[in-house]
């Protein structure tokens, strides 16, 4: 901003003329100070849920997830009980409580998110086995979905880092492999284990990005540059 502008700026409605050169009006420069600070502060303070407030939505397609998870620990530290009301979402906080309707039956069911996935394109909800009978969708295996939520998380902080998972395999030298490869492209390349019931997967993520958008423009440039099958995934503490 140049002089001239800034003196304009100053020669506003909080602004005399003294004959010696404009000077402020205190009172009324304060109070304009004070609107805009308190203008600054309530656009930068966080919602209640962040990005996932009461009340938000979606639609698509769920599936359910069982024996193979049950009695594994889950993102939030609580072990899986397949015959709970429990969900995995790739995003929402942890702790987030929603209802999820299934669009065609009508049926409805409230979870908790305490795990993280789905991790197959064109899903964005995985539910307990106890929760997809609620909806009877198990013998289907996955239905359409809107979801709501209800409840913020009591307990859990979100997490205000997302990564992108660029890569999963059941034999850790592939993972090793594709990990070594993005390592000359990116950085905060690392692996993940997570052990199921029936077998063990490897997970190679990338990034560690303090803003979502970030997030998806990376796993955009990964999915065209080295065509790999991304996901945008919340880093949980």
């Amino acid at each position: 901003m140049g002089e001239d502008n800034i003196v304009s700026f100053l020669q506003g409605p909080g602004c005399q003329d003294s004959g010696m050169g404009r000077v402020l009006n205190p009172s009324r420069w304060l109070l304009g100070l004070f609107l805009a600070i308190a203008t600054v502060s309530c656009a930068s303070a966080p919602r209640p849920g962040g990005d996932y407030p009461v009340r938000y939505r979606e639609t698509g397609v769920s599936s359910w997830y069982g024996k193979p998870f049950h009695g594994r620990q889950t993102a939030n530290g609580e072990i899986y009980d397949m015959y709970g009301l429990t969900a995995a979402h790739r995003l929402m906080p942890l702790g987030t409580i929603v209802k999820v309707t299934h669009r065609e039956n009508g049926r409805s069911v409230t979870v908790k998110v305490n795990d993280r996935g789905p991790f197959v394109r064109g899903r964005i909800l995985d539910l307990s086995y106890g929760a997809a009978e609620k909806l009877e969708m198990t013998a289907a295996g996955t239905a359409p979905v809107a979801i709501e939520v209800v409840a913020l998380s009591k307990t859990n902080r979100a997490s205000g880092r997302f990564t992108v998972q660029a890569g999963a395999f059941e034999i850790e030298e592939n993972a090793k492999r594709l990990a070594e490869r993005l390592r000359n492209k990116y950085a905060d390349v690392y692996l993940t284990t997570l052990r199921t019931n029936q077998n063990t997967i490897y997970r190679v993520s990338v990034g560690l990005l303090g803003r979502k958008r970030l997030a998806f423009q990376l796993a955009d440039r990964l999915s065209r540059e080295d065509n790999l099958d991304t996901f945008v995934v919340r880093k949980d503490p």
